[in-house]
């Protein structure tokens, strides 16, 4: 990814079929954030108690909703911003967007070799992006549409594949290159409709977030709008779930319809999104889609979380200005996520995390993070995995522009 402008900055237009030359301060600070509270919910227990319990039913499932928005964001300031390339310029936008893609589901499986405790989201935010590359040149209205078609049809036929083929295998390891070609279709449907987080669902952030990547971030009037149109989907969304399965009676049709779960395992998905009695959300009756709960992916939750994701992004865009140079290292730490979180990964694998004492290994890692980006964006720019992907989808992008190779720099380019 480019590296982020200093400030609070708007993009500029892009070179055809390249990247915007400068980046959103406000959207790295927000996606820094993400990453803290992705790395704590990571850290704390599955099923957290007392006020850990509070911490975990805050961040669970909105921190990965806020991380899948921005990077819808990203996909529209990578492609022009708020001028989207056309032509072959948009041809090459879109193959080096699935260079991405295939890019970040290769780490994501290379990831899953390292037996961590971690339910790791890059190979569906690989595929994310890949279904991404058409939809770059759809405007807003149709893009919100699409949002809304997602988060409604996605979870449906979720359940309906779930429902159809309950023999389904279940893995419990992450996948591999390896677990991955052994069993392609499961792979698939996994990515798509049945894993921790199915792409045909999360399709409508990506949506979302390519909305928000085309209107002037700097403009206050838009960051306020963001807040408002959030907060008031996130309590709305909210409020629906609670008449359905109140007044309306959900609650009765679940709990008649799902005999085999007790009362206490129906609260643990309520609250926890899953119970060790059921693998995902049950398919008993059509009212489990009614529920708003963590990773549960159901249409509630995701428009709830869509609600989320743009007040907080609002929220942050308004007050980044305001703060000065004291965002910058979450700034840093965020445009340089995939390094960061690679390495979250690889460190839950290893014994160095005592779960007796999860806020000391959350501060740990965030303060470690956080240094590392600092020194490291001011010393080389671009985060390690970040500069391995801009290399790469770059080289792609000239080569779908011009139909051949970019030149080698010269040999005294990184002499100084």
């Amino acid at each position: 990814m480019p590296k982020p402008a200093e400030g609070f900055s708007t993009p500029g237009p892009a070179p055809p079929g390249g990247p915007v030359s400068r980046r959103v301060e406000g959207v790295d600070v927000a996606r820094g954030l993400a990453l803290i509270g992705i790395v704590v919910v990571n850290v704390l227990p599955d099923t957290p108690t007392g006020d850990l319990l509070l911490v975990w039913t805050v961040l669970a499932g909105r921190v990965a909703a806020l991380f899948a928005l921005i990077a819808g964001i990203s996909i529209a300031l990578q492609t022009g911003g708020r001028q989207p390339p056309i032509g072959r310029a948009m041809t090459a936008a879109r193959g080096a967007l699935a260079l991405r893609a295939v890019l970040i589901t290769g780490i994501g499986l290379l990831l899953g070799s390292t037996d961590t405790a971690v339910a790791i989201i890059l190979p569906y935010y690989g595929i994310l992006f890949l279904l991404a590359a058409p939809l770059l040149g759809l405007g807003r209205r149709t893009l919100l549409v699409l949002a809304v078609v997602f988060a409604v049809a996605g979870p449906v036929a979720m359940q309906l594949v779930r429902a159809g083929w309950p023999e389904m295998p279940v893995f419990d390891d992450e996948y591999t290159f390896g677990l991955a070609a052994a069993h392609p279709g499961v792979f698939l449907t996994d990515m798509l409709l049945t894993g921790n987080y199915p792409v045909l669902p999360w399709v409508a952030y990506i949506c979302v977030g390519m909305v928000v990547g085309r209107l002037d971030l700097n403009s206050k009037k838009v960051a306020a709008a963001l807040l408002g149109a959030g907060a008031a989907l996130a309590v709305s969304t909210w409020l629906v779930s609670v008449l359905l399965l109140g007044p309306v009676g959900g609650m009765g049709q679940i709990t008649a319809a799902t005999p085999d779960l007790d009362h206490g395992q129906i609260q643990n998905i309520l609250v926890y999104g899953e119970d060790d009695a059921v693998d995902g959300l049950p398919t008993t009756t059509g009212w489990w889609l009614a529920i708003l709960a963590p990773y549960t992916s159901t249409p509630v939750t995701i428009l709830h979380t869509v609600g989320t994701s743009l007040a907080v992004l609002g929220a942050v865009l308004l007050l980044v200005p305001y703060l000065g140079r004291t965002t910058r290292p979450l700034a840093a730490a965020g445009s340089m996520t995939l390094t960061l979180y690679s390495a979250h990964v690889v460190i839950m694998a290893t014994d160095t995390v005592d779960p007796e004492r999860p806020i000391m290994s959350i501060a740990i890692q965030v303060i470690v993070f956080i240094l590392f980006a600092v020194l490291w964006r001011a010393a080389v720019g671009k985060g390690p995995l970040e500069a391995i992907l801009a290399g790469a989808t770059g080289w792609f992008r000239t080569l779908i522009l011009t139909g051949h190779r970019p030149a080698p720099p010269p040999d005294d380019l990184g002499a100084h």
